[in-house]
């Protein structure tokens, strides 16, 4: 019967890592995954060019129903020591907004880099095969025919489906004994109700924002579809937003307060739309001053209803009715739970042997390189106890 140091479930960001990781220890490791190729959600992910971390990481960016959990292995596996890595291997890379790194070329790359990295640690990999049976007795895990002592769970969330994506690690954490935190979409647009189609029928429209869920507020773009909103500044917000709460929207973000009774003095007879379009698009500008209400020359308007339309424009609120679900979301919230994980080495408190990682996880990261951050960082630590 074939014998392993560790068996890795799931060949994505964190499982190609962990095992690229402890191979090059000296572990005899096998990956496994029910996909026909390795890494299918590094070669989606931004636009095809991967965007493979983020220089500004740091525990705050991550949602957890512990914040402190993944401070331990996002500082001992930093975004430099991702980029070193990727820079070892003569990747042209490049910063968009906000500290997020991207390919030059191909988020393909990124996955090639794993595959040689694995190579260098003689990681055995086996794709497109269904993992099967996995039992556990006398401290040794066995997956069909092959076994370990240690076995690392990171086969991810349920976002994305149609890249086969499952609940498999939440089913298997419980099996185990392992806590779940309720799984939700992250990461995802929003949807509108009925009562709000007048914003739906601005699909296409984009304009940068300040986009406010509860404490949580993201300076970026905002795009209306023809199902309600979505954009960086959205997405962001998902992640803190809760069915039956409202978001709050502030379209003039740059404005200072008091400038429409400014504008009215300066540019009286002007309207409202017009000076809204000095800022926003056409018909963006257009839908708020009919929704305000406010159709006059701004000479016409009193500066108590200038003032009120200022504060409902920094504070717009909308009430989703929902999210476009897993389908279209870039992560999973919640996962299992880090009360029941070391945060040293991801291995479960209760099951000697038995390792979490990456999505699957009950730690989700901002939009733009943090889930890939987390997903190198853990690997790395799960690996260092492997």
């Amino acid at each position: 019967m074939p014998q392993y140091d560790a068996i890795i479930l799931g060949a994505g960001a964190a499982g190609l890592m962990c095992a690229a990781i402890a191979g090059q220890r000296g572990r005899r490791v096998l990956l496994l995954d029910h996909a026909s190729d390795v890494g299918k959600k590094i070669l989606i992910s931004g636009g095809g060019r991967c965007n493979f971390t983020n220089i500004h990481t740091a525990p705050d960016r991550y949602l957890s129903a512990n914040p402190h959990f993944a401070k331990s292995a996002l500082r001992r596996y930093t975004a430099q020591d991702f980029l070193d890595l990727v820079e070892r291997h003569h990747i042209a890379w490049h910063e968009k907004t906000l500290g997020q790194l991207f390919c030059d070329g191909s988020a393909r790359q990124i996955v090639d880099m794993l595959l040689d990295e694995c190579a260098r640690g003689q990681v055995e990999i086996r794709t497109g095969r269904s993992i099967g049976e996995v039992t556990h007795a006398d401290g040794r895990f066995r997956v069909g025919k092959d076994e370990a002592p240690a076995l690392v769970i990171a086969t991810g969330g349920t976002s994305i489906p149609k890249m086969g994506a499952t609940g498999f690690a939440y089913d298997f954490a419980r099996r185990f004994g392992l806590k779940v935190v309720e799984p939700r979409p992250a990461l995802v647009p929003l949807t509108l109700p009925p009562d709000q189609a007048l914003f739906r029928e601005l699909s296409g429209v984009s304009t940068n924002v300040v986009a406010r869920a509860g404490k949580a507020a993201f300076p970026e773009a905002a795009l209306f579809t023809h199902r309600g909103l979505s954009g960086p500044a959205i997405l962001q917000v998902s992640s803190y937003w809760r069915h039956g709460e409202p978001i709050h929207i502030d379209f003039l973000p740059a404005r200072t307060p008091g400038w429409l009774v400014e504008t009215k003095r300066t540019r009286p007879r002007t309207t409202l739309r017009k000076a809204l379009a000095d800022t926003l698009p056409d018909r963006l500008a257009e839908t708020l001053a009919e929704q305000l209400g406010l159709i006059a020359e701004l000479a016409n308007l009193a500066d108590r209803k200038l003032d009120d339309a200022e504060r409902r424009l920094a504070a717009w609120p909308f009430l989703p009715n929902g999210s476009e679900g897993f389908a279209k979301a870039e992560v999973t919230i919640g996962g299992i739970s880090t009360a029941d994980l070391s945060s040293q080495t991801m291995e479960a408190r209760k099951v000697p042997g038995l390792y979490a990682i990456g999505e699957a996880v009950d730690v989700t990261g901002w939009l733009g390189g943090y889930n890939f951050q987390w997903a190198w960082a853990s690997g790395w630590a799960a690996a260092q106890a492997l």
